[in-house]
């Protein structure tokens, strides 16, 4: 039997949410191996992504099952207000899952969606959310121009075609280009070739200007167009997220990058922030183990191994 009135039913007014959710996707099943600076990582990438980002946002956090220390770090941002809404998955949904909940549940109007080893630039917000108010049938906005594959933005370039300002060339310079290739694992002397033999395309709408391109890493959108690809099947944690790349194309989507690096990957150190990244480059001899580490069949070999012990602890 009740026993008096329920108190919230004299609440007047509830807190509304910010019309933009930034939503984070994170995972760090442990802090050793490939994982041991990936929670200053996230660290890094939170604060970043606070700092004068232009427009303000509720921050949104999906942890997909990470361990404990990742899980109660995020907790105490949580108690203090510096994460709005936070999900705590019990186990890996994968990429696939995780975003069938974010991008269906957050509850901005729009969302700007991040991998959590980003590093952003001051105004990635407002320059991403400028872009996709402008810009027609705009599909989704990356703050940073990188070359991405041709075949995911053929729609947009058929639109520009018709109706914008269209211009082709080299207008990534090739040190910008190099930075973010090289935080993908990546060696100087195989961008070179690529470098050489592709372009930018760069499109000028109203006044704005854009890049063709985006990706699935980091992206800002209407949560209505996103719901349009609803729901992700996904039989893997990672490798098939260009699924939405290819199907936003299809879809005869806009797919645009803002005109400067205001996003950066980290991968899973702060070398970046260390002035780490590519500065072997220029050294012309390698250490004898490294060499042998790098062999063709060793590093096959000891990556089996390592995948195969992560999958006993973690599958």
């Amino acid at each position: 039997m009740r026993k008096g009135q329920n108190p919230a039913k004299f609440v007047k007014e509830v807190a509304c949410p910010e019309r933009i959710t930034a939503a984070l996707l994170n995972y760090i099943p442990f802090l050793s191996g490939f994982y041991t600076e990936t929670l200053d990582v996230l660290k890094v990438c939170l604060e970043s992504m606070r700092k004068d980002a232009g427009l303000p946002f509720d921050l949104m956090v999906f942890d997909n099952g990470s361990c404990p220390e990742v899980r109660d770090y995020l907790i105490r941002e949580k108690e203090e207000g510096r994460i709005q809404y936070l999900i705590l998955c019990e186990k890996n949904m994968g990429k696939g899952g995780a975003w069938n909940v974010m991008l269906a549940g957050a509850p901005g109007e729009i969302i700007a969606y991040t991998d959590s080893d980003v590093l952003f630039s001051p105004g990635w917000l407002s320059r991403s959310v400028e872009i996709l108010e402008t810009f027609p049938n705009v599909g989704m906005v990356t703050a940073r121009p990188f070359r991405t594959p041709p075949e995911f933005f053929e729609t947009t370039l058929s639109w520009a075609r018709a109706n914008a300002k269209l211009e082709e060339g080299q207008f990534i310079p090739w040190e910008r280009f190099l930075e973010f290739n090289l935080s993908l694992g990546q060696t100087e002397e195989e961008n070179k070739k690529v470098y050489a033999e592709t372009s930018d395309w760069k499109i000028i709408y109203k006044g704005v200007t854009a890049m063709a391109g985006a990706s699935h890493w980091q992206f800002t959108a209407y949560k209505s167009t996103l719901q349009q690809f609803l729901p992700f099947d996904m039989d893997k944690p990672m490798g098939q997220v260009r699924q939405l790349d290819k199907r936003m194309n299809d879809a005869g989507l806009l797919r645009l990058m803002v005109s400067d690096p205001l996003a950066m990957n980290m991968s899973n150190t702060l070398g970046y922030l260390r002035g780490e990244l590519g500065k072997e480059r220029g050294k012309k001899k390698e250490g004898l183990a490294r060499r042998v580490l790098e062999l063709g069949p060793i590093k096959k070999m000891l990556l089996a191994v390592y995948n195969k012990i992560f999958n006993w602890y973690y599958s």
